[in-house]
């Protein structure tokens, strides 16, 4: 039932997922609980990450705790086939290959979902969006779902305001120990990393521009920093900016910006953050490349349908695009996810936080169903907790706790 690219490729998606288990002590802490308990059995579950190996343990952790599992992407640039292949050797069911095309995209993931799953774990809102608008039938069956990032969370408050949304989700992303890290720590190592590999460049002594500074955009700007860059943020929301610059970063307006940027970044969530006219206003060789869930933000069709030529960068997701004025415009990963599209994504022991916290909220949603309102869910703090305490005892770290004296007095007004 499976559409993969080739079996054959499993051995070495084994050693991948291997090499990623063996740094994700939280997940497998948790997998011995599901084990234990069992609490998705007799549920199906339905998965849309990016299949790669940090992702693919979450998976099998899933699948130990009971879970009828059915897996697709997220990204048609973020799966790596051999993974998958590893994932279909051990039984799972998935449909993905990476390159596809948006009707395979939608295609593999209406396979996913026609099962009728009860509880989904969705990343962009992709999922969501195709049960409430193509397959309605199935939303009866669901008692809810988690919600991995900033993106898939604005679309489903945007359902909720609406009065669309028919079943709980659950914003994984707003989780303390996801976004605090995840976001920050996580794209922030991993678009640099992706950026590297594509270019070879050296990053010291360039101007860097990151759209945006949400949580992801700061840690796209502190890691430019880190490697001696020049860092300018822009923004549209004024705290933020205000935020930028008490951080020493340079705040401007894109139109101001691209005149003078080496490397653009976009983190915002938006669409057409760097268009025509800041392609026009772009040094002769000027990368860009996006760190948001949609490929959106750089105006890429633009580029395709007005670009004087187009030639192939150095690897072979990167596309060169030669303007009027002769200048030529890098758009490195087809304007997909950088760090996912030209790396492995976030490193292995920061998505063992955010897997954790996923695997819990599903837990919470099986063992709480018809409980919840249909609504967009924060994360409970007891999750929060849960993983922040399993993290510090796996790197050897204790703290401090309150006497109940302490207790009474932050609990006065009486003092």
């Amino acid at each position: 039932m499976s559409e993969i690219r080739d079996i054959n490729l499993a051995p070495s998606g084994e050693k991948k997922i291997a090499w990623a288990k063996r740094y994700m002590p939280l997940l497998s802490s948790i997998e011995e609980d599901l084990r234990r308990d069992r609490p998705f059995a007799g549920l199906k579950m339905t998965v849309s990450l990016h299949l790669e190996a940090k992702s693919a343990v979450l998976c099998r952790v899933l699948m130990e705790g009971g879970a009828d599992l059915r897996i697709t992407g997220c990204n048609p640039l973020s799966t790596q086939d051999d993974v998958t292949a590893a994932l279909v050797s051990r039984g799972a069911q998935v449909w993905s290959v990476y390159g596809c095309t948006q009707d395979e995209y939608d295609r593999h993931m209406a396979a996913a979902l026609d099962f009728g799953p009860n509880i989904i774990i969705d990343d962009g809102g992709d999922l969501v969006s195709m049960l409430h608008r193509n397959m309605r039938s199935l939303l009866p069956g669901v008692i809810g779902g988690c919600e991995e990032t900033t993106t898939g969370i604005i679309r489903l408050h945007a359902m909720a305001r609406e009065g669309a949304l028919r079943f709980p989700m659950l914003a994984v992303n707003n989780a303390r120990c996801k976004h605090f890290f995840d976001n920050r720590y996580g794209t922030g190592q991993s678009v640099w990393d992706g950026i590297n590999r594509a270019t070879n460049l050296v990053v010291a002594g360039k101007n860097v521009v990151v759209a945006g500074y949400g949580w992801c955009g700061r840690g796209i700007a502190l890691r430019a920093r880190g490697l001696g860059a020049r860092v300018t943020v822009t923004e549209i929301d004024p705290v933020k900016a205000l935020e930028a610059m008490m951080d020493g970063y340079e705040v401007k307006t894109m139109d101001e910006a691209a005149g003078y940027g080496d490397i653009f970044v976009t983190s915002t969530g938006c669409c057409k953050v760097i268009t025509e006219r800041h392609f026009e206003k772009m040094r002769d060789g000027a990368i860009l490349c996006n760190a948001g869930h949609f490929n959106v933000e750089v105006d890429v069709d633009w580029l395709e349908k007005n670009a004087e030529g187009v030639s192939e960068g150095r690897s072979g997701v990167t596309k060169g695009y030669t303007l009027k004025n002769g200048h030529t415009v890098f758009v490195l990963a087809e304007g997909r996810l950088v760090n996912l599209a030209s790396g492995d994504g976030h490193p292995v022991e920061i998505m063992d936080m955010s897997f954790a916290i996923q695997a819990l909220a599903a837990r919470y949603i099986a063992d709480r169903r018809g409980e919840l309102p249909l609504a967009v869910i924060d994360v409970p703090d007891e999750i929060d907790y849960d993983v922040a305490r399993r993290k510090l005892a796996s790197s050897g770290m204790t703290i401090d706790s309150l006497t109940s004296e302490q207790e009474r007095y932050l609990d006065s007004w009486a003092i």
